[in-house]
């Protein structure tokens, strides 16, 4: 690389070294990696990512791009981005998974990102007339949280049943067998949240 080129990026990480710091960290987070992990990763000291993290350092460009290897992301990306800097991530229909219930009538479609699945997933929930989603006990302390968009739902939660219509939303304890059914002549059409232990112990 000609010198004048490594200076030109040398000076833009300095640039940006305000923003590094929250990026590292938050890429980090977003891993669920803790300081140690990511320094045994990178081959980075402890310490030193403690100090990126906290901006008191300005990293050479080799330190950013082991730290960057590690976090599995582009050195552009690491240096470009910041707590202003967009993202968005599109899927198709094709590509959005989706669960069936046994009858067959009920389908979960997973809109959920798949890095927050351990402890908060949401799904699209449509079900035909009569088609019932029955599910065992989720982790202890977990809540779901079921907002009918359509149809009428009606939820039973150890022996309690309570139904919930177009434009009301239910929230239950689901660390316990549970179902869910269309309660309604029409299709039920549904947006369902399960925040799960670890979110709900925060």
């Amino acid at each position: 690389m000609a010198p004048r080129v490594r200076a030109e990026i040398e000076n833009g990480a300095l640039i940006v070294s305000g923003q590094l710091g929250k990026t590292i960290q938050r890429l980090r987070k977003a891993y669920n990696l803790s300081l140690s992990e990511l320094a045994e990763q990178s081959g980075v000291a402890k310490s030193i990512i403690s100090q990126i993290e906290r901006n008191e350092t300005n990293p050479t460009l080799a330190t950013i791009w082991r730290l960057s290897q590690a976090l599995d992301v582009s050195i552009e990306r690491v240096l470009a981005a910041g707590e202003d800097a967009p993202f968005i991530e599109k899927l198709s229909r094709a590509d959005t998974p989706a669960l069936v219930s046994d009858d067959g009538k009920v389908r979960l479609a997973i809109i959920g990102w798949i890095k927050t699945v351990e402890w908060l997933q949401w799904y699209d929930l449509t079900a035909e007339p009569g088609g019932a989603l029955e599910s065992d006990a989720h982790q202890r302390g977990s809540i779901e949280c079921l907002s009918v968009l359509s149809g009428e739902a009606e939820i039973e939660v150890a022996g309690h049943v309570e139904r919930v219509r177009a434009g009301e939303t239910l929230r239950y304890r689901c660390d316990r067998p549970h179902v869910i059914r269309n309660a309604g002549p029409d299709p039920l059409r549904a947006t369902m949240v399960c925040i799960m232990k670890a979110a709900v112990m925060a």
